[in-house]
């Protein structure tokens, strides 16, 4: 009875904190993401924003250019290797929801391959009811027949999980399968798999994934797995996964605290045992009986002061216990990274350990090896100068590498790097969506309100005039760790340089901004603005807006501002403000509503990122800058553009929408597009995202004229 009365107390509380919220909040029910008031009142943004943008005839010549860039056939593969295959889920005018091909690597390494389809999703579409979305395939090493295909209803993070048949390509009749969920799922052996879903009451954490992870055996019901371990719901997921093949292959659990912060377990006899790290360490990785761990903070181990960046490796056995003993080659120092440099990727072969990095936000590729005297000796691969790098794909038996290099005026280009004797050779590039010669590529550095020098690159015609006068377009993002690069999309969307065409072609001047709260410079650049050092984020992003101007590249009436998601709360928070430094404002699946973000989807697995709004002391610092609260009445806003997804079920719709009913309702002119799938990427085809870009870019030209 205790109990009961308990439950029903809380539930008193729950229902008289919700009406609170809603008497505070007179835009709370455009949260009802599939509500027909909520439905009705997107529809009609829909219609307003199109009756207006699309009528214009820039709309038109707009979309065409992205559409031509998007579905470019010379556009390069992202892949990933397979043993002797190469797979690749490709998009383009005859594929509308894409395929998921492989060719021969042979074939491919001589820019000659011969796809095969694997999983045709615009048929499965057609077969099935509802929007399918590809979300990707895990297969079994080392002979990959077997696969787990993950396939969502709407494009978002939420997937159903079917197995796969690589030989026959299609669906195994009786396989592992799972419904509709947000899950962790990852092979043990062909007769195993360690999930983490949605197994009913109780199972999943506050963020919404799973916090229950458990040992399914083939042919056996689900709810008869094994469970490995449970963690508590306010934790942020759990998962499991197995390293290694054969004797050598070692069982881990990582339980994730917090976004920033997890606990890492090696399964000893079936139990987990932790291993005792720094919970903010990063595990990259293997290679060979060692575990390659980044550190994000100082530590203090075997007597040793380790700073944050460096990179370093372990055998688990002494870090769980099973080794009382510490010896000589049980750890070492792998890399130590300079001020300069943040640490991107670490990839292994059998007898390498690859690293991509960043050098003052420019791309760089190292090989390292033990020489005789057992010390690390890297080797920097040759690509060209002041552009990004990525590894697409890697071969562990041979070291050889697949790495795709970019800039934000040249096209990407593939290259196959041989492992033993790391020469590149050029596989193929994409055309040019644009002539990039008439343009020049500058990197500046703006001084942020604490004295920190912030470095942007700034795209612009070499005739270009500083008068004051350019239409100029700031692209940044500010969190996460995510580090903006050098990129022919000019961001991190999959433009494929059609920004070139829809911007730089028509005058203006694009500008990639490396602010504080991302990657660029390492753990100490992010750590800089968590928190209630959030502002640090916005500063930084002002710093170059007024540094433009003080250059006379632009001037307020002529820049216009994007970011999305976290950056969607950037832009959200800067125009608020300073809303005297921007003409356009383009605020893309943004947190905005950092009063409720933490109890909206995934909200509550990043107060490791901005605080808990809940406690009243975090709160106090955000509120400082959440956009939804600080917008005021009676002030000159710049023109803003929000989108979103009704099928993003990561960072919730109602943000944008409530930002954008607000302000409406203070009189202000807003636009405003939701897709109604598509996810947290805002579309699931090259149609639907050509169809946002040129509705944003018209927003811009329309108002920075």
């Amino acid at each position: 009875m205790k109990q009961l009365n308990w439950i029903l107390a809380a539930g008193l509380l729950a229902s008289v904190a919700q009406a609170k919220d809603s008497a505070e909040d007179p835009f709370m029910w455009l949260e009802d993401v599939d509500g027909k008031k909520s439905m009705d009142w997107v529809l009609d943004q829909n219609k307003d924003t199109a009756d207006q943008y699309k009528a214009m005839p820039i709309y038109q010549e707009l979309y065409d250019e992205a559409m031509s860039a998007l579905n470019g056939k010379s556009r390069i593969p992202s892949i990933s290797q397979r043993g002797d295959w190469v797979y690749n889920y490709w998009k383009d005018d005859k594929n509308p929801r894409g395929i998921y091909r492989r060719a021969k690597l042979k074939d491919y390494k001589n820019n000659k391959p011969k796809w095969q389809v694997v999983l045709d999703m615009d048929q499965y579409n057609k077969d099935h009811e509802g929007q399918w979305v590809f979300k990707g395939m895990d297969c079994l090493s080392p002979k990959y027949r077997r696969c787990l295909t993950y396939i969502s209803p709407g494009g978002g993070d939420s997937v159903e999980m079917k197995e796969f048949d690589m030989k026959k390509k299609a669906f195994i009749k009786g396989g592992f399968s799972l419904p509709n969920s947000k899950m962790r799922v990852s092979w043990r052996d062909k007769d195993h798999l360690f999930v983490g879903t949605d197994f009913g009451e109780g199972s999943m954490t506050d963020s919404g994934y799973p916090r229950i992870v458990k040992l399914w055996q083939r042919g056996d019901d689900l709810a008869q797995a094994k469970t490995l371990m449970e963690v508590d719901p306010k934790a942020v997921w759990v998962m499991a996964y197995r390293s290694g093949e054969g004797d050598e292959a070692k069982d881990f659990i990582i339980e994730g605290t917090s976004f920033w912060t997890s606990r890492y377990h090696k399964l000893v006899d079936g139990k987990p045992v932790a291993l005792q790290l720094p919970e903010s360490a990063v595990i990259n990785g293997t290679f060979k009986d060692k575990m390659i761990v980044s550190l994000k903070e100082d530590w203090q181990f075997d007597g040793q002061f380790l700073s944050e960046g460096t990179v370093l490796m372990f055998k688990p056995e002494i870090l769980t216990g099973e080794k009382s003993l510490i010896e000589t080659g049980d750890w070492d120092v792998f890399l130590e990274p300079k001020a300069n440099q943040n640490i991107e990727s670490i990839s292994t072969t059998n007898d390498t350990v690859i690293v991509t990095m960043l050098e003052d936000v420019v791309g760089k590729v190292m090989v390292y090896s033990k020489k005789d005297d057992q010390s690390w000796h890297g080797q920097t691969v040759d690509f060209p100068a002041n552009g990004a790098i990525s590894l697409n794909a890697v071969d562990g038996e041979s070291g050889s590498f697949f790495a795709q290099y970019e800039s934000f005026t040249t096209p990407p280009t593939l290259y196959h790097v041989d492992g033993k004797s790391l020469k590149t050779k050029a596989v193929m590039s994409q055309n040019a969506s644009f002539d990039g010669t008439p343009y020049k590529v500058e990197q500046f550095f703006a001084r942020s309100a604490d004295g920190t020098f912030v470095p942007y690159f700034a795209i612009m015609n070499k005739e270009t005039e500083f008068n004051g006068k350019n239409p100029t377009h700031i692209f940044s993002y500010g969190g996460f760790r995510n580090s903006l690069t050098p990129s022919y999309s000019g961001s991190y969307e999959a433009l494929e340089g059609a920004y070139g065409k829809m911007w730089l072609d028509r005058g203006g001047v694009y500008v990639s901004a490396n602010i504080r709260g991302g990657g660029a410079y390492g753990p100490k650049w992010h750590k800089a603005a968590l928190l209630e050092n959030r502002t640090k984020s916005y500063e930084d992003f002002e710093a170059v807006a007024e540094d433009l101007i003080k250059r006379k590249i632009t001037s307020p009436e002529h820049l216009g501002i994007e970011g999305r998601s976290n950056g969607g709360l950037l832009v959200g928070a800067t125009m608020t403000r300073r809303p005297d430094l921007y003409g356009a404002v383009v605020c893309g699946v943004p947190l905005l509503d950092m009063k409720r973000y933490n109890k909206l989807l995934a909200g509550a697995s990043w107060m490791g990122e901005y605080g808990n709004p809940d406690i009243p002391e975090q709160w106090a610092f955000i509120k400082k800058y959440s956009p939804y609260q600080n917008l005021k009445k009676d002030t000159d806003y710049p023109a803003t553009f929000f989108y979103t997804s009704t099928r993003d079920d990561r960072v919730h719709p109602g943000h944008a929408r409530k930002m954008a009913a607000k302000m409406k309702s203070y009189g202000y002119p807003i636009w405003y597009y939701e897709n109604t799938e598509g996810g947290h990427g805002g579309s699931s085809t090259n149609e639907q995202l050509a169809e946002r870009l040129a509705l944003a870019f018209t927003h811009l030209w329309t108002h920075l004229k």
